[in-house]
């Protein structure tokens, strides 16, 4: 399972160490908002585009030749930008590691489905987000001291040995696992499949999950700065939404597999404290900032490991790769859709109204979540 850890790891690391490094780079290569936010969206497009394709490529040839070819994929990519050194070349580099990231994340999540059983999958789920999060959070810290020592040639350069690394340790260690023979489906059984609620409801906390984050680490440094707090302050309180949410999966994860939580449960807490913590958003002050910290990153702590663990025990085994790629498309919408709503809101109006739209559309979801609690606790055929 550690190989299949540190490629949660690298993509995470990835995502944020470079999105969170780029603007202040250098003037050649950024040279306005624009071009910042299209090489920021590079990376998360094509992850959109191309992550149900290479879920469904996983489950026709394997998850661990796509997981390996990913891996070597991301390290290419990241060696392009290292040997080229030119703005031309970053946007290479980063539309392939996207590209590379959407192939070996959900076969990833799918290898860890496939080599635990279902009573263990909760914990070997709440491990997998464990260290994803312990990427997101150390990716802009480490990623910004690496671009400090030695620019962000550097910073590829790291990614490159990584991604390389993981690779190799994945080749000698993750067993293979064949793809299991399967019925044919046609588009519109597929379209059958992630219309059912025992697929949409838990890819929808995750993305909800997803969008509170993205809200929280965006905007929450926006509302301290508003409250007169300083860097240290609003810097504490990003670091302690990512440490809830890391801390909380692994318990979570364990829980359900020894039965204290059930995943009809953990879903609607999840969301319900994901709501309460952007409401508390609204708050003025370091209290409200802390409480909205906290709080959001336990709820989405609790979201991602059960509802992954919900996907794999509801999907047949044969198509894993094919919900894993669907379940993480959902995300990266949650992970664009959140900030974009609440940026379109507080344009309106205020970032207080912001959060509390999105807070109130999370608390629907809880509702929503917990109305077909009767369909999450049929198994899978």
């Amino acid at each position: 399972m550690w190989p299949l850890y540190a490629a949660g790891f690298t993509t995470a690391f990835g995502a944020h160490g470079i999105a969170a490094n780029l603007g202040g780079f250098s003037s050649d290569a950024v040279t306005s908002l624009l071009v910042l936010g299209g090489l920021l969206a590079l990376y998360d497009g094509a992850e959109v585009v191309l992550k149900p394709f290479f879920g469904t490529l996983a489950d026709r040839v394997g998850a661990r030749p796509v997981l390996l070819g990913g891996l070597v994929a991301f390290a290419a990519a990241s060696a392009v930008y290292v040997v080229a050194d030119s703005p031309g070349w970053l946007w290479a580099a980063r539309l392939g590691q996207g590209a590379a990231a959407s192939a070996f994340s959900p076969s990833a999540s799918a290898l860890v489905a496939r080599l635990n059983p279902a009573a263990k999958r909760g914990r070997a789920f709440g491990g997998y987000g464990f260290h994803k999060s312990i990427g997101y959070t150390l990716g802009p810290l480490l990623g910004g001291v690496l671009v400090w020592a030695g620019g962000l040639r550097l910073l590829f350069a790291v990614l490159t040995v990584l991604g390389a690394g993981v690779a190799v340790w994945a080749a000698l260690a993750v067993p293979a696992v064949p793809p299991l023979p399967k019925a044919r489906q046609t588009v519109l059984d597929l379209a059958r499949r992630l219309a059912d609620p025992v697929f949409l409801a838990p890819t929808a906390a995750l993305a909800a999950a997803t969008a509170a984050l993205s809200v929280g680490v965006g905007f929450l440094p926006v509302s301290g700065r508003v409250a007169g707090l300083g860097t240290v302050a609003t810097g504490a309180a990003v670091s302690l939404l990512a440490a809830s949410a890391a801390l909380v999966q692994p318990w979570a994860g364990r829980a359900l597999d020894e039965g204290r939580v059930s995943t009809r449960t953990g879903l609607t807490a999840g969301l319900v404290l994901t709501a309460a913590g952007l409401a508390c958003a609204t708050l003025p002050g370091l209290t409200g900032i802390l409480t909205a910290a906290a709080l959001t990153g336990v709820g989405t702590g609790l979201i991602t490991p059960l509802g992954f663990a919900s996907l794999s025990t509801h999907t047949p085994q044969e198509r894993l790769g094919q919900t894993m790629g669907a379940a993480e498309l959902g995300r990266e919408l949650g992970d664009a859709g959140g900030p974009l709503l609440v940026a379109g809101v507080a344009s309106v109006w205020t970032l207080t109204y912001g959060y509390a739209t999105l807070a109130g559309l999370i608390g629907v979801a809880a509702v929503a979540s917990w109305a077909t609690r009767a369909r999450l606790a049929r198994p899978a055929p």
